[in-house]
């Protein structure tokens, strides 16, 4: 047996793949300074195209703002909101092609600088138009409060393992029956009875499909949504034509908050609302609480990620599923009394509008998170008054585009914010 020595010189440097190694660098995201840049230069064009004078109203606030109206300089309040996205943009820049951590909230500078720098230029030059402030926010609550409780209730489902398609048969069906049972006692509150229950009735036919009978939780959602359309179609055309007195518009009334409600420009938005919205604020608090500090939550989150594990340690993985979905059910059944009762409503054909399918998107752009949900909520409740507003002001932007931002501001979120997110692992499996 030979041998054969190893000449070190021959060898070569024995760090090679260390040195190599380190020369590897984390590829810088572009997400981010793409973005900002992009709102940056809007913000410049628009700064750039503004003009004399815009009107900003605080009709209906609150302390030293009520009923006052400010008049700004258009081109130098643009200016000021331009100049602070620039800056919050470099930073960005410089952080992501360092390699570092971008936090969110430069991001939502850029953003927030935009919108205000847009919502001057959509007055300006023009004396006589007013932009009206407290109407702007109370209207994105309004539109964000069946939203949020859409997305809740998709929160709970898909936590179970539950794909919940049908949130918005379960928004019109909860319209529907809240404001049936409202008019035949002639009191709106009875019908915060009827809402949850119709909501968990679609629910519980969600439940019996998918967690019964296996079926394809994509393809029940889809059936159950048409479904509650074409039942609620049918009745509104036979039995409420018929019996107006079954559809009479109710509102339930606004119960104000002293001291809260006199936070200027705030406080008469949050604070001085229906019984609807401060169980939607309970709602997301309570949820927030129960999915990550409590037993129960706990036990959800373990059935809809690792259903064969929480089975082992005696957990009734379909007991829990069918419980899920019957409280997401009942959630979304309150979201859906919002358009109808909640707003002084008679209910009227495809009165939910899509509004379940936009909840599904502020959900996962919320990452399956009562807290996140509530803020993608938000979002997308203001994109939504923003249009309508900015038809009442004259926009000099056409009123086609106007209505598009919703849905605009629906793909960009999810599409170029959300980024890779992975949901519960068992969602949409069948145990066992």
């Amino acid at each position: 047996m030979s041998t054969t020595a190893i000449n070190p010189e021959e060898a070569g440097p024995i760090h090679a793949d260390s040195e190599q190694l380190a020369d590897v660098r984390v590829p810088i995201a572009w997400r981010d300074p793409i973005v900002t840049l992009v709102m940056a230069a809007l913000a410049v064009l628009i700064a750039i195209s503004a003009k004399g004078i815009s009107n900003i109203s605080f009709a209906g606030a609150s302390g030293w703002f009520r009923g006052g109206v400010w008049t700004l300089n258009a081109s130098l309040a643009t200016w000021i909101m331009a100049i602070i996205a620039i800056a919050a943009t470099i930073v960005v820049w410089v952080k992501a092609t360092n390699r570092k951590t971008v936090e969110g909230w430069w991001v939502v500078i850029v953003g927030v600088a935009f919108v205000l720098g847009f919502l001057v230029w959509a007055v300006n030059d023009r004396p006589s138009a007013n932009l009206p402030v407290v109407a702007l926010f109370a209207g994105g609550l309004m539109f964000a409060t069946p939203l949020v409780f859409g997305a809740l209730s998709g929160v709970i489902n898909e936590r179970a393992g539950i794909i919940n398609i049908a949130i918005e048969g379960q928004l019109l069906f909860g319209a529907f029956l809240g404001v049936v049972v409202g008019s035949i006692f002639s009191n709106p509150w009875v019908g915060l009875i009827g809402a949850p229950i119709a909501g968990a009735a679609i629910g519980a036919l969600l439940a019996l499909f998918t967690i019964k009978y296996r079926a394809d939780h994509i393809v029940v959602g889809v059936v159950l949504n048409m479904l509650a359309l074409g039942a609620t179609s049918f009745m509104f055309s036979t039995l409420l034509k018929t019996n107006s007195n079954l559809n009479q518009p109710l509102k339930l009334p606004s119960l104000r908050i002293p001291f809260l409600a006199d936070i200027p420009v705030i406080g008469p938005v949050l604070f001085d609302q229906t019984v609807l919205v401060y169980m939607m604020y309970a709602a997301v608090i309570i949820l927030q609480f129960m999915l990550f500090s409590s037993r129960w939550g706990l036990r959800l989150r373990a059935v809809g990620e690792k259903p064969q594990a929480a089975d082992t340690v005696g957990i009734e993985v379909n007991k829990i599923r069918w419980h899920a979905v019957l409280l997401g059910g009942a959630v979304a059944g309150l979201g859906g009394a919002v358009f109808t009762i909640g707003q002084g409503l008679t209910f009227s054909k495809n009165m939910a509008a899509g509004n379940g399918f936009i909840a599904l998107a502020a959900m996962i752009l919320g990452r399956w998170n009562p807290k996140g949900s509530l803020m993608a909520a938000l979002l997308f409740g203001f994109a939504t008054n923003l249009g309508a507003i900015m038809q009442s002001v004259g926009s000099p932007v056409p009123a086609e585009y106007m209505l598009m931002i919703p849905y605009i501001v629906t793909i960009l979120a999810v599409a170029g914010f959300v980024g890779a997110v992975k949901p519960p692992a068992a969602e949409g499996k069948p145990y066992p």
